[in-house]
């Protein structure tokens, strides 16, 4: 028995230390590192993940308190968390990405291409949607204007930062480019298809002077317009017709 009580004691003083140990200022976060935030709520969100970082141990890190401190944030989709002995915590931001602004009535929202609203992220160069149904609570529920923010969310960067409204009309949602022909998607189905096609076309020489790429039928795209034409020149009142003989 005195060789179990003394198993039993050296267990409980190693449980205790080790409980002293996990909390003391040998373990405590000092470092909080943030990586990943990029949106309008950066600032925020890192003041945020630093406070309650800084109340943790490196070998007790509160996950869950970790992402109450974000929870009023919307741009923030989740955290990816990695303690660092013996003092730092490492804490990656994973966030929504906006992809197109909705407007209606006098609200203006950037939203997500799943329809997820973000309200207190400021969104700059992005498409904008004006639908008619309203904004309740945190999502997009129009169907049209899903659709819409589905063609938004598959358009690649280089092609994106030059959208600038989309419309929609008899043939459905219709893309209008800052510095281009307006690009016709109809439904928000295959846009993926639909942008590889319009890219494909509008890297073709041919397409200059465009007015419209159609890409209802993304194999056969249609494109509407002229090309530039080279301005006939203007006839010199003193030129001189000669006609020189053989």
């Amino acid at each position: 028995w005195r060789v179990l009580a003394g198993i039993l004691l050296a267990a409980l003083g190693l449980t205790l230390g080790w409980l002293w140990f996990r909390d003391s200022s040998f373990a405590a976060v000092e470092r909080v590192t943030v990586t990943g935030s990029g949106s309008s709520e950066r600032g925020e969100v890192r003041r945020a993940l630093e406070g309650a970082g800084r109340q943790m141990s490196t070998l007790r890190v509160d996950e869950e308190a970790l992402e109450q401190a974000v929870e009023p944030f919307a741009s923030v989709a989740g955290l990816r968390i990695r303690a660092d002995f013996p003092h730092d915590l490492l804490v990656e931001v994973i966030e929504h990405e906006p992809v197109a602004t909705v407007k209606t009535g006098g609200s203006t929202l950037p939203a997500t291409g799943g329809g997820l609203l973000l309200d207190g992220v400021r969104a700059d160069d992005l498409p904008s949607v004006a639908t008619k149904a309203p904004l309740d609570g945190r999502r997009v529920s129009d169907a049209r204007t899903l659709a819409a923010l589905r063609v938004a969310a598959a358009a690649p960067a280089e092609l994106r930062s030059r959208a600038e409204r989309l419309v929609f009309g008899a043939g459905g949602w219709t893309l209008e480019m800052t510095d281009g022909p307006d690009l016709i998607f109809g439904s928000g189905g295959d846009a993926a298809t639909k942008w590889r096609a319009a890219a494909r076309v509008l890297a073709e020489p041919s397409s200059g002077g465009a007015t419209y790429l159609d890409l209802r039928v993304p194999a056969l795209v249609a494109a509407g317009g002229v090309g530039p034409l080279e301005p006939e020149p203007t006839p010199d009142p003193n030129a001189v017709l000669s006609n020189p003989q053989p």
